[in-house]
C-alpha cells in the first residue's frame, strides 16, 4: 500500500508540473504520450495510450527479463567454474598432490549452496 500512495503521489507531482509548461515546451520535451490505465482521466496538453487495468502494476514488455534462467545468467558466473581447472595440492579436490582430496568436501558443501541458493532464486515472483 505504501508504494501505491507513492506512485500516486509522484504520478500528480508529475502531472502538475506538465500542466504549468506550454504545449509547445511540452512537445519539446518528448513527453506528450501518457499510459492510462482503466477509466482514469486523460490529462491536458497529452496523448493518452489507453490499457488495461489489469497492466497497472505488470512489468513493461521492454524491461521483463525474457529466455530461461540459463540464458539470462551472466558470464562472470558461468566462467566461475574455469577458475579451478587444473589446481592441484591442498584444498584442490584432486588426485593429483599432496591432500588434494581435502578440498572434495568443502567443494561439494559449496555446491549444494550455491544449488540452494540458485533455486531459491528462480522460485521467486519478480517484483
Amino acid at each position: 500500500m505504501n508504494r501505491l500512495t507513492v506512485s500516486l503521489a509522484v504520478m500528480a507531482a508529475l502531472s502538475g508540473t506538465l500542466a504549468a509548461y506550454p504545449k509547445a515546451a511540452v512537445a519539446q520535451a518528448g513527453q506528450g504520450t501518457v499510459i492510462i490505465y482503466g477509466s482514469d482521466p486523460c490529462p491536458r496538453e497529452s496523448i493518452c495510450i489507453r490499457a488495461p487495468e489489469s497492466q497497472r502494476y505488470r512489468i513493461p514488455d521492454q524491461l521483463r527479463q525474457s529466455g530461461t534462467p540459463q540464458q539470462r545468467q551472466s558470464w562472470a558466473r558461468k566462467s566461475r567454474v574455469l577458475t579451478t581447472v587444473g589446481d592441484t595440492g591442498i584444498q584442490s579436490c584432486s588426485a593429483v598432490g599432496p591432500g588434494g582430496q581435502t578440498g572434495c568436501l568443502i567443494q561439494s558443501i559449496n555446491q549444494a549452496r550455491s544449488q540452494t541458493r540458485q533455486q531459491a532464486e528462480d522460485n521467486q515472483p519478480p517484483q
